[in-house]
């Protein structure tokens, strides 16, 4: 049509077989609906969330003379079923994308790829578990749920109304800082949820300390960092204001680059027992949003201290968990 800027382009592929968007999809112990959706999905057994709007496209396709769509609205996030990923009647079976149990408009929200790969993680895990303890699919519902959304958690997917559990070393813990919002670190959320950012909001090279009564030996320090879910600090959103991967590149398109929100240097120090602060472990160019930083070190006071980032002078911390 001459609309795309593709004077220049030539045609490499062509692909031999069409993407469906539905065709069969299987039966578990839940069938997931659209008033389910609407109203949030809240249920016990959320692996998984959503978010697309219910897309109901006119079943005579393009030859429609009417709306070739209607959007149904959904929440900015569901949540999705353990129950709908298993079949009701095949014991072995687990599934996920497309097929999942669920009515024709449920459907239509819960097919899109980045949901899809979440229900990938959820019975990815889910399938592990079921190897480890020697159950069915069905069986890790009966028996190992919480475990399952547990992991997951702890692999950083969202499950909402749901929250990260935190160590009873963390709890015993004094928090303190020269930043703001130090409780926000171990409230379980990781990430921003409606109004709340849920994180701990300070300096480069200020500090967050951990204070027992008595010392305590710690192996690890989890952190949840701000990799910029808005995405308004990784460029380009001129260009991508949806999607943060991109096949061509315009010529006047700008760098894409790593979240200035991301903290890239982090040091952990522990107090010995003489009163001097001891390094524990610098780690340098983080490119994750959930680290495990190694400790190995005994004391009653630790402290964090963020040493850079890729920008930003403030930054967040979402969870802060030692082990």
């Amino acid at each position: 049509s001459g609309n795309y800027k593709a004077e220049c382009w030539s045609l490499e592929f062509v692909g031999f077989l069409p993407g469906k968007r539905e065709s069969r999809r299987y039966i578990g112990d839940h069938i997931l609906t659209q008033n389910e959706v609407r109203a949030e999905g809240k249920f016990h057994d959320t692996v998984a969330f959503g978010g697309w709007p219910m897309d109901d496209h006119h079943p005579a396709g393009i030859a429609t003379k009417e709306a070739p769509t209607i959007f149904h609205p959904a929440p900015d996030k569901y949540g999705i079923p353990y129950r709908c990923l298993y079949s009701k009647n095949i014991g072995n079976l687990f599934f996920a994308g497309r097929n999942i149990s669920a009515t024709h408009a449920a459907m239509s929200s819960t097919r899109v790829m980045a949901t899809c790969a979440l229900l990938g993680q959820a019975i990815g895990t889910a399938a592990s578990i079921a190897v480890k303890y020697n159950l069915a699919p069905r069986g890790v519902y009966e028996e190992k749920l919480e475990e399952l959304k547990d992991m997951l958690m702890e692999d950083d997917s969202y499950l909402p109304e749901n929250k990260l559990k935190i160590s009873p070393i963390t709890q015993k813990a004094k928090i303190t800082t020269d930043g703001k919002y130090p409780e926000k670190l171990i409230n379980g959320h990781a990430r921003p949820i409606g109004g709340d950012e849920n994180a701990w909001v300070g300096k480069l090279n200020g500090y967050i300390q951990l204070s027992f009564d008595n010392p305590e030996k710690i192996n690890e320090i989890r952190l949840t960092l701000d990799s910029d879910l808005n995405r308004e600090t990784i460029g380009a959103n001129g260009y991508m204001n949806e999607k943060v991967t991109v096949c061509n590149v315009s010529r006047n398109m700008p760098f894409v680059h790593l979240p200035k929100t991301l903290i890239r240097d982090i040091r952990i120090d522990y107090m010995t027992e003489d009163g001097k602060w001891e390094t524990a472990y610098t780690m340098k160019d983080i490119k994750r949003r959930v680290v495990y930083i190694p400790v190995n070190a005994t004391s009653k006071e630790f402290r964090i201290i963020p040493l850079s980032s890729y920008g930003n002078d403030e930054i967040n911390i979402f969870t802060l968990d030692a082990r």
